[in-house]
């Protein structure tokens, strides 16, 4: 194991609990090593080889898009266990500098370790809960390999579906879902008469097993009404409007069974699409005036806005989130506009985010707990701790802001007549629960 994937495995844990409160692992394997091919979905860029890299057990090498191994960057990536693949997009000859990569990859596998390839290829620019076309590079590799050995040691594939309530939103979900693996050797014959064949069949085996694991809208058209659902019914994995008394892994299902029952509709059937423009209608709205699911859900049940709780917490923990604000705002406000600027595409930005962030505020803050040791605490193991409970200061500042425009948001709504709009969200959930939920399945 390489030093800096050493240190990101361990310390990246610390900065995932707090940006991911919620994590559930279904199925994760246990082993460290295994010579298998870890194939995963990719929806959040650069946070999903630090959440596999970090959550799951098995040591693995990465498999990353070559554009980012520059000459300042290259040695940093060979210290976290990434390797170069190059793709047609990447230009003239790139494609073909990927025989020195196979020979690495496959040294990989024959010394016993793990690949971890993200078999779309790519990342959408807005988050859509859908799996991708799967390349045919995994079991590219994989064969290759196998020849390298003589077919003399199995080589596994095994599949990992990545669920985010939101990647880039800040104590958001996640649930993890692991297939079990297959033995690519038993593909042998197959292959030795004809590779492309045995190559296809296992990309579309790979495809087959990775859909069950994640929720998988087919037509992306219709990804939109599904998040517009579960938001409506609180109960899949959106990342504010849901109810989280219902464990998440029960919401995963429930997310994923919505999916599979859009995907057996007949998208043409006029209920289906007149609840499509309903519910398009409805958000819209909501966004035009500057409203909020949450809001109109909590006003609908209760009849007014609750701002007490916001109150106390804004009260009570003001102190410690000054603290936070004074120890990480400058850092924070650096690495925001450092990354914004940098990274063009916003899929990029939660991962750099709280990477660059985790770095640059250790560097901040060291010097400032190291001068109130000397002169205030005097306690080294008092001033390591302190030091690791920053961050949580830190979060408590950001919660008080979040909790700060609640509150005023609140106190305008509370003064605004919705009862029209209110009228709006009963008739969508009314239609909702007849049309997809009547003689489907039950919580």
């Amino acid at each position: 194991m390489r030093f800096l994937y050493l240190l990101v495995k361990i310390f990246a844990q610390y900065a995932l609990r707090i940006y991911y409160p919620r994590i559930v692992k279904i199925n994760s394997p246990k082993q460290f090593f295994g010579r298998t091919i870890f194939v995963s979905n990719h929806p959040a860029s650069f946070m999903d080889p630090v959440l596999l890299g970090t959550l799951q057990r098995p040591i693995v090498f990465f498999m990353t898009r070559s554009d980012i191994f520059t000459p300042v960057m290259k040695p940093i990536l060979w210290l976290t266990q990434m390797l170069p693949i190059y793709r047609q997009l990447d230009g003239d000859g790139a494609v073909g500098k990927n025989a020195e990569v196979f020979k690495a990859t496959s040294n990989v596998l024959k010394g016993g370790r793990n690949l971890l390839i993200f078999g779309e290829g790519f990342t959408d620019d807005v988050f859509i809960r859908r799996l991708k076309p799967i390349k045919k590079g995994p079991a590219r590799i994989g064969f290759i390999a196998l020849e390298a050995m003589n077919w003399k040691k199995n080589v596994y594939v095994s599949m990992i579906g990545i669920n985010y309530g939101q990647p880039n939103y800040l104590r958001s979900d996640v649930v993890i879902s692991n297939s079990e693996r297959f033995c690519l050797n038993d593909y042998q014959a197959i292959y030795k008469e004809n590779p492309n064949k045995a190559i296809t069949e296992v990309t579309r085996r790979i495809e087959a097993m990775l859909i069950p694991l994640i929720t998988h809208v087919e037509n992306k058209e219709w990804a939109e009404l599904h998040e517009q659902v579960m938001q409506i019914r609180r109960d899949g994995l959106h990342p504010e409007n849901t109810d989280f008394s219902i464990p998440l892994k029960q919401r995963y299902e429930n997310s994923k069974q919505l999916a599979a029952w859009i995907n057996q509709q007949n998208l043409e059937n006029e209920e289906l699409i007149t609840l499509k423009k309903q519910a398009d209608t409805y958000f819209r709205l909501q966004k035009r005036l500057g409203l909020s699911e949450k809001y109109l859900f909590e006003k609908a049940r209760t009849g007014k806005l609750a701002t007490g709780k916001e109150l106390l917490f804004l009260i009570t923990t003001l102190p410690i989130a000054l603290l936070g604000a004074a120890h990480l705002l400058i850092p924070y406000l650096l690495v925001k506009k450092f990354t914004e600027k940098t990274f063009k595409r916003r899929v990029f930005w939660s991962s750099v985010k709280m990477m660059v962030g985790m770095l640059v505020m250790a560097l901040f803050t060291w010097p400032i707990v190291a001068l109130l040791n000397a002169y205030l605490i005097h306690n080294g193991w008092l001033s390591l701790l302190y030091f690791f409970t920053i961050p949580l200061f830190g979060l408590v500042a950001y919660t008080w802001k979040r909790a700060f425009v609640n509150f005023q948001t609140k106190q305008k709504l509370n003064k605004m007549d919705l009862k029209e709009f209110i009228q709006k969200r009963k008739a969508l959930e009314e239609k909702i629960n007849l049309l997809i939920f009547k003689y489907q399945w039950k919580n």
